[in-house]
């Protein structure tokens, strides 16, 4: 395996387990094994989710990440991980967390189970390249004489968190064996915003919704909690819209088969409503309401009532009403130009917090080259690929590490297979 991350990890542990007595062995450039794993969900480890489905990535083709996430659904992994000693509970939205709620659990688990398994780690061994030849694969390091073995597991990981060890060297190994590697961005990243409004609003959360717009035509929309920050917006929201905000800027540059440059920039925008649950029907329908109800009420005392105080009166002055409105003084205008400013105001957004704040890596090596019934390389027998370098990236809530246990549960029993039948 190269290397050692939740899907090296899983996928060692897998195929040692299909084979015992194989001598499985697991490098990893980094010295300290685990270091995205420790640092996920604030430390915490989402290790899962209650309900996993195709409909939860992005990236590969739907029906082959099926393939994968059915071979070992959720609940598997679930119990994969209890049987570990890692007891489970139940949080929002149905994420799995330890009970220990500290990610050294999971991790100390996965390491235990390896040791017993007779996994050999190697940390602190960067492979600088590799080639096969004689059906034997030579892993080249940097000190040292090249590893041999007959079949490889890449799991490697993206680019994301760097300073976990993932600089995206994977690629550059597959890309050695003839596959290709669908354009890489950070995903589940916090969005940075130009202006100054957001500062204000720094450490305020609510539900809300995102709607990423690509010259007019509506490409996706999200709700789910937003937080606004010094630097812009985060908050499962603002991460789970990153990746689709950085596609459409990298399709900017991409240039079309058979062109000579890229197509004329597209506008691309971003629109925030702080009321996703609304149309403008029933905003308007509830203000009026309002009006009958308590004429002289305040018009933010009245907004108040479904919004945090300092959103209330940001969105009041961006509409040029003065908080101390009442509602009966409130004219119909007014009130239409505050419901659509409600339901869609745009985010001048700047930029992502890119790779060293990401969660995940969007894009990575095509998962149509990709047998999804073994993780083994269409384009070279014996070389298998898990976990993040492949084109599957999940939305934030135990996803991407539950594909990085399904693709491992793949590989690790593919490869195991693989190496006995070549040595019988």
């Amino acid at each position: 395996m190269v290397g050692a991350g939740a899907a090296g990890l899983a996928t060692a542990i897998f195929a040692a387990g299909a084979a015992p007595g194989m001598r499985v062995r697991c490098v990893d450039g980094a010295r300290r094994i685990g270091a995205k794993i420790l640092v996920s969900g604030g430390s915490r480890c989402n290790v899962t989710n209650r309900a996993v489905t195709e409909r939860d990535f992005w990236g590969g083709a739907p029906r082959l990440v099926r393939n994968v996430l059915r071979a070992f659904p959720a609940e598997r992994a679930a119990g994969f991980f209890r049987e570990l000693g890692v007891a489970l509970h139940e949080e929002e939205d149905g994420k799995l967390f330890p009970d220990s709620n500290t990610a050294r659990t999971v991790l100390d688990a996965l390491l235990r189970e390896a040791e017993r398994r007779g996994v050999v780690i190697d940390s602190g061994c960067r492979i600088t390249g590799m080639g096969r030849a004689d059906e034997i694969f030579h892993a080249e390091r940097g000190a040292g004489d090249p590893i041999a073995a007959r079949t490889v597991v890449l799991a490697t990981g993206g680019r994301s968190l760097p300073k976990s060890g993932s600089d995206g060297f994977g690629y550059a190994l597959a890309e050695r064996f003839g596959h290709r590697c669908v354009p890489t961005t950070p995903a589940l990243a916090p969005l940075v915003l130009r202006g100054q409004t957001h500062r204000a609003l720094a450490g305020v959360a609510h539900p809300a919704a995102l709607a990423l717009r690509v010259s007019g035509i509506q490409i996706i929309r999200l709700e789910g909690p937003l937080l606004w920050t010094h630097f812009g917006v985060s908050g499962p929201l603002a991460l789970d819209l990153s990746r689709h905000w950085h596609r459409a800027q990298l399709d900017q540059t991409a240039v079309p088969d058979g062109a000579a440059e890229p197509a004329p920039p597209a506008s691309i925008e971003v629109l925030l409503s702080v009321l996703p649950g609304d149309t403008f029907e029933s905003i308007e329908r509830w203000l009026i309401d309002e009006t009958q109800a308590r004429p002289r009420a305040q018009l933010s005392t009245v907004m108040s009532q479904r919004l945090p105080h300092a959103i209330a009166d940001t969105w009041l002055e961006a509409a040029g009403v003065d908080r101390g409105t009442t509602m009966a003084h409130f004219a119909r205008d007014a009130r239409r130009q505050l419901v659509r400013a409600l339901l869609e105001t745009p985010l001048d957004v700047d930029d992502s917090r890119g790779y060293g704040y990401a969660e995940v890596t969007a894009g990575g090596i095509a998962l149509e080259e990709i047998d999804t019934a073994t993780m083994e390389s269409r384009l070279q027998p014996g070389l298998f690929l898990a976990g993040e370098i492949l084109d599957v990236d999940g939305r934030l809530g135990g996803f991407n590490f539950q594909w990085a246990w399904s693709s491992g549960w793949v590989a690790g029993h593919a490869a195991a297979r693989a190496c006995v039948g070549s040595r019988s």
